[in-house]
C-alpha cells in the first residue's frame, strides 16, 4: 500500500509538470523523465552543503563507511555527509517515491535499476554524463587536485557489465554508479563430488547428465536446488538470445518459442526429481544443500554474497564436507552470461548545483577508491566494481586465504573476479520489476506442469504477459 501510494504521489507530479509543460531548473532539468544536468563553471566552488546519504548498511558497514567519511571530509572539509540507514532496498525505494513529490528526497542513496526508472517518473535523478565527462580540475583542502570527472584509467577500471548497468534506461544515458556487486554462482559439495569422480558441470546439458547421475549415486536425493526463478529465467534468456523485455516501445517481449522451450525443459527436469527452487522448496534451497540427514542436495545455485549460508555447520569443530564454487552453467561455455546484482547509487536533483556536484565527488571517492572497495567487499560479501581491487595487497591476502570452509566468502568473490566479462544486466523502465515478478511465478509454474504441457506453458506465459501489462 506505501509503495502504491508513493507512485499515486510521483503520477500526479508528471501530471502537473506535464499540464505545465515541463519545468527547467538551474541544475538543467526538463521535462519529467528526462534529466540533464549542465556542470557549472569551475565545478564545485567550496560551498559548505549537507549530502543527505540513504542506504541500508548494517553496523558493520556503516563502521566502514564512516572512516572513508573521515578521509573525504580531509579533501572536501565543507561537504557534510549525513549517512542515514533506511531499512531494506525496498524501503528506501518507499521512502523516497514520497519525498519526491515535496522536493524532499536525499541527494545520494542506494539502488536497483527499476527503483530509478520509477523515480524517473518524476525527472527526479540527475544524468551523470555531464559530471563523468568533465575535465574540470579541482582543488582539494590538501592542496592537491583531481579531475572533476573520470579519468579514462577509471573508467577502464570498472568491471564493464557492473558499470554499464547505469545505461539500461533506453536513453544511454548515466544514471547510476555501481558500488558493490554479486551474482549467481554453483555451489557444489565438493567432498561428494570427489569421492564419486564427478566433473563440475560448465553447460546445462552436462547438468542434465550430471543429475542423472548423481540420482543413481542416491536415489533419494533433489541433486539441484536454484534459489531464484526470476534469475533463472532472466539469465537464459540472455543466454539463448532470446528476446526479455525492453527499455522502449513494447517492454514485455518473453512470450517466445525459445523461451518456452528451455521452460519445457526445465520442466522434464523437474519431473524426473532433478532440481527444486526456492519457491517450490519453501525456503531457500541452501537448507538442502547443506542437510545433514533426510532428503539432501548437492548443488545449489545462489548469490555469490550468500556463501556462508551455502556452508554446512561445523560437526566436532569440522565442516562436515567442503564446498566448491563455479560459474553458473552455460547454454555456451564460450560465451559465459551470469547476471549482475547489487547496489548502485544515484543522485538526486537538486535546485543548488553545489549540492549535485558535492554528491559526485563523493560517489566518485566511493566508487573509485581501491582501499574502500577493497574493505567494503570484505566487510559485505560482496564484489568490488573495480578490477585492480584484486591488487590491493590486503585484497589480495583475502583472495589467497580462499577456501571452501572459513574462507567460502573469499572463494565466491574470487570466482566473481574470475569471470568478470561475463556479466550482464537487463534493461530498466517502469514495469521491469513487474517483469521480474512475472517470470519468476511463471518458472515456478511451470515446472510442476503434468499432461498438456506444451499448451500450459503457453497460457501461463500469456498469462504473465497479461499481467505485465495490466500493472505497467
Amino acid at each position: 500500500m506505501k509503495r502504491i501510494l508513493a507512485l499515486l504521489l510521483l503520477v500526479v507530479m508528471v501530471i502537473g509538470l506535464a499540464a505545465c509543460g515541463g519545468t527547467k531548473t538551474p541544475t538543467g532539468t526538463t521535462n519529467a523523465g528526462t534529466v540533464n544536468f549542465t556542470v557549472p563553471e569551475g565545478g564545485y566552488d567550496g560551498s559548505a552543503v549537507e549530502i543527505k546519504f540513504y542506504h541500508t548498511m548494517g553496523a558493520n558497514l556503516r563502521e566502514v563507511l564512516d572512516a572513508y567519511i573521515v578521509e573525504f571530509n580531509k579533501l572536501y572539509p565543507n561537504i557534510t555527509i549525513i549517512s542515514e540507514q533506511v531499512g531494506g532496498y525496498d524501503d528506501v525505494r518507499d521512502q523516497i517515491s514520497t519525498e519526491i513529490p515535496a522536493g524532499n528526497q536525499p541527494n545520494i542513496a542506494y539502488c536497483y535499476p527499476d527503483h530509478v526508472a520509477l523515480y524517473n517518473l518524476a525527472g527526479a535523478v540527475t544524468t551523470l554524463d555531464g559530471l563523468i565527462d568533465s575535465t574540470i580540475e579541482i582543488t582539494r583542502a590538501d592542496g592537491t587536485t583531481e579531475t572533476l570527472g573520470l579519468t579514462a584509467e577509471q573508467k577502464a577500471d570498472f568491471i564493464e557489465g557492473y558499470y554499464n548497468e547505469g545505461k539500461e534506461f533506453g536513453d544511454g544515458l548515466m544514471y547510476t554508479m555501481p558500488l558493490s556487486k554479486s551474482t549467481e554462482v554453483l555451489y557444489y559439495n565438493k567432498t561428494f563430488f570427489d569421492a564419486n569422480n564427478l566433473t563440475v558441470p560448465t553447460t546445462w546439458d552436462e547438468l542434465e547428465a550430471l543429475c542423472a547421475q548423481i540420482k543413481t549415486i542416491d536415489p533419494s536425493c533433489i541433486p539441484l536446488g536454484y534459489d531464484s526463478e526470476a534469475n533463472w529465467f532472466i539469465t537464459m534468456c540472455e543466454q539463448y538470445g532470446s528476446d526479455y523485455t525492453s527499455a522502449s516501445d513494447d517492454h514485455f517481449l518473453f512470450d517466445n518459442e525459445q523461451n518456452h522451450a528451455f521452460v519445457k525443459k526445465f520442466n522434464e527436469w523437474y519431473n524426473k526429481g532433478y532440481l527444486t527452487t526456492q519457491i517450490l522448496y519453501g525456503a531457500y534451497t541452501s537448507g538442502l544443500f547443506t542437510a545433514q540427514t533426510g532428503t539432501k542436495s548437492y548443488m545449489s545455485i545462489g548469490s555469490s554474497a550468500g556463501a556462508t549460508h551455502q556452508r554446512p555447520d561445523m560437526v566436532d569443530g569440522v565442516y562436515p564436507f567442503e564446498v566448491g564454487i563455479a560459474t553458473i552453467p552455460q547454454v555456451d561455455a564460450n560465451n559465459k552470461k551470469v547476471i549482475s546484482q547489487g547496489p548502485s547509487l544515484c543522485i538526486f536533483q537538486k535546485e543548488n548545483p553545489q549540492e549535485v556536484i558535492a554528491s559526485w565527488l563523493f560517489v566518485k571517492f566511493l566508487t573509485t577508491n581501491v582501499a574502500f572497495q577493497a574493505e567494503f567487499g570484505m566487510a559485505s560479501g560482496y564484489v568490488p566494481v573495480l578490477k585492480s581491487v584484486g591488487e590491493n595487497p590486503v585484497y589480495k591476502e583475502y583472495l589467497g586465504s580462499a577456501d571452501g570452509g572459513a574462507y567460502i566468502a573469499a572463494l565466491s568473490a574470487k570466482i566473481c573476479l574470475e569471470q568478470e566479462s561475463a556479466y550482464y544486466t537487463s534493461p530498466a523502465f517502469n514495469g521491469s520489476s513487474t517483469a521480474r515478478d512475472q517470470v519468476g511465478a511463471l518458472m515456478a509454474k511451470c515446472l510442476t506442469l503434468t499432461g498438456d504441457v506444451d499448451s500450459q506453458i503457453a497460457a501461463a506465459f500469456q498469462d504473465a504477459i497479461d499481467e505485465c501489462e495490466y500493472h505497467s
